[in-house]
């Protein structure tokens, strides 16, 4: 998640290069109704040697013999104001604290249900003076901690309100969570859209930035959960001054103002592939899988079986990010049943759906090119030089990678 705004050193480059003969931008720019629409050619403008790419700089964790680097299931990660790094272990309900060297420091929380306690808890956001949040969906609330790893506070979800979906924070500290309807006994849920809500330093509702319709890959209306893999879903990543909202059946990414008012529209051309059975077949498997790991009962796999759809055709993005100069990333769709048997064995749902492809967009939405993220390794935190997020090894051991964007222009 990004907070700045200001047109960089990027833009400025690129005019410099228009104007010397490289690479021109073969797309166009429109105004319909105050709104900029941004159409993109699949011709990026970096040139050979421009790209920018990855290198690791820095790897967090242990298979054995030190515990404080061990992670059971890294949730999500959240980048302090001195360069700390704060893990969520969804496994362990802890955060772990490092350094921006990598040093064990602390950690933070411990499984339960009493003041400090967490239980299936996956977010950790950091806000203002890098108090550390944690929505808790085991015990329905959200608890704050200070980054000593004192308890603070914490504030009741009422999930009558709205089922909390998806977190965001600024690296500003400011916070944001998707929330959908969700019916319960005696009180149907009162209409089909899902909202993103602000939320105070304290945890307690702000305002409401957007409203829009649910998507189709959790469904809470019906006698029981329904899950539609590959189905219609929003996407949406929140700054401190904008916010990007899209739905992943069109390569089609709105940017809008806080107050809601759209600002631009980017898109760029993409092929709708339709789901196959052996994307179907992976998927399963996978499913299947996790819930015996779980300790489902064999009476239970087929009813697991029938919760879970496909949609017709993959989406045409997986997710997208606010990254370095106000640049805009866009993940592409992996398809389960391209992988080799080798790739399969290691395949996870919730982590491989995204390809390690992205679409890297300047801040007026001109297509750039690709950056490509190492194998079996997915983002959680952009900043202005690095990408944070979690690799597995060969035997799925997790760890913390922290990944350098070289490339990028001087300031």
């Amino acid at each position: 998640m990004r907070h700045t705004t200001r047109i960089t050193a990027l833009s400025a480059l690129f005019v410099v290069a228009a104007c010397s003969g490289e690479p021109q931008w073969t797309g166009t720019m429109v105004d319909s109704a105050g709104v900029q629409i941004v159409h993109n050619t699949d011709q990026g403008l970096w040139s050979a040697g421009e790209h920018w790419t990855l290198q690791e700089d820095l790897r967090i964790g242990a298979v054995e013999g030190q515990p404080d680097y061990q992670f059971g299931q890294v949730g999500f990660i959240a980048i302090g104001s001195l360069g700390q790094i704060f893990v969520m272990d969804a496994q362990a309900q802890h955060i772990k604290v490092f350094d921006a060297a990598g040093s064990y420091q602390r950690t933070v929380g411990s499984p339960g249900s009493g003041p400090g306690e967490l239980a299936q808890a996956i977010f950790v956001l950091r806000t203002a003076g890098d108090t550390l949040v944690v929505p808790d969906m085991g015990n329905q609330r959200i608890s704050r901690f200070a980054p000593t790893g004192e308890v603070l506070a914490s504030t009741p979800i009422d999930i009558a309100n709205g089922l909390p979906m998806v977190f965001g924070a600024t690296l500003s500290g400011r916070i944001a969570m998707q929330v959908r309807p969700l019916s319960l006994p005696n009180r149907p849920a009162p209409d089909s859209l899902d909202r993103i809500i602000e939320l105070r330093a304290d945890g307690t509702i702000g305002d409401t930035l957007m409203v829009f319709p649910s998507g189709r890959s959790l469904d809470f209306g019906g006698s029981s959960p329904r899950m539609e893999v590959y189905g219609t879903e929003p996407a949406w990543d929140f700054a401190d001054t904008h916010l990007y909202y899209a739905v992943n059946d069109d390569y089609r990414i709105g940017k809008y103002g806080l107050d809601g008012t759209l600002e631009r529209i980017v898109t760029k051309p993409f092929e709708r592939l339709p789901v196959s059975e052996n994307d179907q077949s992976a998927v399963i498997s996978f499913i299947e899988e996790a819930a015996r790991a779980q300790g489902a009962p064999p009476t239970a796999i087929p009813m697991i079986r029938q919760m879970v759809q496909f949609g017709e055709f993959f989406p045409a993005f997986q997710s997208f990010a606010t990254g370095p100069g106000n640049t805009l990333w866009v993940q592409q769709v992996q398809s389960a049943g391209d992988l080799t048997p080798e790739e399969l064995e290691q395949y996870n749902l919730i982590e491989d759906q995204g390809s390690p492809d992205w679409d890297v967009f300047d801040d007026l939405g001109r297509y750039l090119g690709v950056v490509t993220m190492p194998p079996r390794f997915q983002p959680r935190v952009f900043t202005e030089e690095h990408v944070y997020g979690v690799w597995r090894d060969d035997l799925d051991v997790q760890y913390v990678m922290r990944l350098k964007v070289t490339g990028l222009p001087a300031e």
